[in-house]
């Protein structure tokens, strides 16, 4: 994009619908790579997978017992000779002709003449002879999965976009796809700004603070299948964060920083990020934690998501817009958003959008509901503790009652 596109027009104070659109509209596309379908779990498949053949690619008894014909059952025979055995994973057998049978093994290819299998448990054997008990009817043609029953050959298993997950790979592999075309991640700087900050491991002070946003962001990222993300810390200096900055921009497709972003002496991310020839597109969105956030793009076409440095409002905007756009740019498919009904009353009185940390629990009637868990400040980190998510309470409302339906936001 040219630098008077019209998506990069400089906003603030922003509703969070604007934010989010404003992101997508000026995000770069990622590419996609081949990878062995061992290396392809968790990852956003790129492909169509086409059916490599019928599945059941062969009419397929579903249970231990005994292939006979149909018509011999028509016929009134209850006993049958034994021919041999049909087990799965050979080739199909035949009968011997009327009343006899083959016994047969879950799995298994239905014998040659055979389409009704009779469960072990509804014969008597002896002599090599299977008779049906006593008053059991078959029904013709029961316990076999159908050849091409659950798809025919050629037919589109997966689109493009979709997660690959445990389903998924059971997929990919019954249509033989030795290697699979997923995204590329880009690669991922998250920069930690602030004299406070020390990692762990390192001798700490009264009026220091661990260094938590880089390592939750870190861990968001691998959870959801990035593995080439890196953290960095960068001092209150000026001087530092412009060098550093820059190298990091360099070596990377994305930077996410966290901390000097609001309008205190010592937050010069937004001015580092001006000198460094990142185009702003927002500054402030009108949402409650994580107002300050800002965003922009680089001369070389690279997203940098400034983030406020409290690990409450990181982490609520890193979930609620730096994710959703880094994997929608990778060609995921767009997440089913739900909208849950709130435990319990809860108000809020400030004109901004409420991401409300929230526990799920089964409501009365077996539904999920939202208890909601807010925290003391947006440093309160510790409060997310026992929570799935956050809700999104828009700013037309101020008293939400209990039943109230919000989007949720799963961490």
């Amino acid at each position: 994009m040219s630098s008077n596109d019209p998506t990069r027009v400089e906003a603030f104070r922003i509703d969070v619908e604007e934010a989010g659109q404003l992101i997508a509209d000026n995000m770069p596309q990622y590419g996609s790579i081949s990878v062995p379908l061992a290396e392809a779990t968790g990852q956003i498949l790129r492909q169509k997978i086409i059916a490599e053949r019928d599945q059941p690619p062969f009419d397929r008894a579903t249970m231990d017992g005994i292939a006979v014909a149909a018509t011999d059952l028509a016929g009134g025979t209850r006993a049958f000779k034994f021919d041999g055995i049909q087990a799965a994973g050979q080739p199909a057998k035949a009968c011997n002709g009327p009343g006899h049978c083959l016994e047969v093994m879950t799995g298994a290819v239905m014998p040659t003449g055979t389409d009704t299998v009779v469960p072990v448990e509804r014969i008597n054997v002896a002599d090599d002879v299977a008779t049906l008990e006593n008053g059991y009817e078959a029904t013709p043609g029961q316990f076999i999965h159908g050849c091409a029953s659950d798809h025919a050959q050629g037919d589109v298993l997966l689109e493009p976009g979709t997660h690959i997950d445990g389903a998924e790979m059971a997929i990919l592999t019954a249509a033989g796809q030795a290697n699979v075309e997923i995204a590329r991640w880009p690669k991922i700087a998250i920069i930690s700004t602030g004299d406070e900050l020390v990692d762990v491991g390192e001798a700490i002070e009264d009026y220091q603070i661990r260094s938590s946003n880089d390592r939750a962001l870190q861990a968001s990222l691998e959870r959801h299948g990035c593995k080439q993300s890196m953290r960095a810390w960068l001092p209150d200096d000026p001087d530092k964060l412009l060098q550093q900055v820059g190298t990091l921009h360099a070596d990377n497709d994305v930077l996410v920083l966290s901390g000097g972003v609001s309008m205190g002496k010592y937050d010069y991310v937004p001015g580092i990020l001006k000198e460094l020839g990142v185009k702003l597109i927002f500054h402030k969105i009108l949402q409650r934690p994580g107002l300050p956030m800002w965003f922009g793009i680089s001369a070389d076409n690279k997203p940098v998501f400034a983030l406020p440095g409290n690990p409450v409002s990181t982490l609520v905007c890193f979930v609620r817009y730096v994710l959703p756009a880094i994997e929608s740019a990778m060609g995921a498919m767009p997440p089913v958003r739900l909208q849950l009904p709130l435990a319990d009353a809860i108000d809020f009185e400030p004109d901004l959008c409420w991401f409300l940390p929230v526990a799920l629990k089964p409501g009365d009637d077996g539904i999920p509901c939202a208890e909601p868990r807010p925290t003391n400040t947006s440093g309160d980190f510790i409060g997310l503790r026992g929570t799935d998510g956050f809700v999104a309470l828009p700013r037309a409302e101020s008293h939400f009652p209990e039943g109230f339906r919000a989007d949720f936001y799963p961490w």
